[in-house]
């Protein structure tokens, strides 16, 4: 797919936009929808489908939308978490039921707390005795949610039911049951959403930050995942912002073989001026080289995305 004008942009912006919004209406009142488990197959479809056009396309969408704003934090959390879980399933070659029942649940995992998630997104203060409480439990609360409403893919349940249980983390990836090894995705995945997600107490920490902890965590723990989330959307993934080290800042366009040395648009000079156009930059091919992640927050110019994917869209034509 190409974007050859702003308006082909906010066109495909919309979808993911549109997605995102469907998915919070039916996590805000799933005992209102009819058919709520054949909902959640579309979603999944239709998120399949964009990823499907331009996978880096839809990652620099798809993280642009996660870290530009709180808004609507539960839904964007559970597409990021259902988009990740997606490609980690692709990544390691589960079987196709394994990957269906795992993107379900990324979508659906936090289901019994998604009023209570947006409003920690808005909230200074630590949460509540109460609020911890429904913290807590809202796995075994999800769960009978789920089967209240019809679902009864055992998988997706019990996989929901354990995304918190610390014990999935131990044992070979490989070997472990289904559910469990399902559950262990999931955990990795829901702390990586949340680390690059922005909350009024907190900006979202860059998900170079957020990669470099679970990268440590898993290398520490001898465990698959995390390695394996690196290789799929890289140390820099596409739509989030790096200083480089003539202080230049770019917007990563594209994922390369060698995950921290993305393709970049370059959009600001040295001296904090945008660059209009933005300029077309292989990392791999040598210096400027990254120097830092930069938080969306620090980046105050209004981009021209469209040209931007437009570059990415060159770089992967011209390799």
């Amino acid at each position: 797919m190409t974007i050859q004008t702003e308006n082909e942009y906010e066109d495909l912006l919309g979808l993911w936009s549109d997605l995102e919004a469907g998915l919070g209406i039916i996590l805000s009142r799933p005992a209102s929808i009819q058919e709520f488990e054949k909902r959640v197959w579309q979603y999944d479809r239709w998120m399949q489908g964009l990823l499907a056009r331009d996978t880096d396309v839809g990652l620099y969408l798809l993280f642009q939308l996660a870290i530009n704003s709180p808004v609507g934090y539960s839904a964007s959390h559970a597409l990021v978490s259902a988009v990740l879980c997606h490609l980690i399933a692709v990544e390691l070659k589960l079987p196709q039921g394994e990957r269906d029942s795992l993107v379900h649940v990324a979508m659906t995992m936090n289901m019994a707390m998604t009023a209570l998630q947006d409003q920690l997104a808005s909230q200074l203060e630590r949460p509540s005795p109460a609020q911890q409480e429904a913290i807590r439990s809202h796995a075994i609360q999800g769960v009978a949610m789920l089967t209240s409403i019809g679902v009864q893919d055992a998988l997706w349940l019990t996989a929901l039911a354990l995304h918190h249980d610390d014990s999935t983390d131990h044992g070979d990836l490989r070997t472990l049951p289904p559910e469990r090894r399902l559950a262990r995705i999931l955990r990795l995945v829901d702390r990586y959403a949340a680390m690059i997600s922005p909350r009024k107490s907190r900006e979202g920490r860059s998900a170079t930050d957020s990669a470099r902890a679970i990268i440590t965590q898993s290398v520490a723990q001898n465990d698959e995942v995390g390695h394996v989330l690196v290789r799929v959307v890289g140390l820099c993934p596409p739509g989030t912002y790096v200083r480089l080290d003539n202080q230049e800042v770019a917007v990563v366009v594209r994922r390369s073989s060698t995950p921290n040395q993305p393709i970049l648009a370059i959009v600001t000079n040295p001296a904090g001026m945008r660059l209009n156009p933005p300029r077309l930059h292989r990392s791999a091919d040598g210096g400027p080289g990254i120097r830092a992640a930069v938080s969306a927050s620090n980046v105050h110019d209004r981009l021209n995305h469209h040209l931007i994917l437009q570059l990415g869209q060159y770089a992967a034509l011209h390799p």
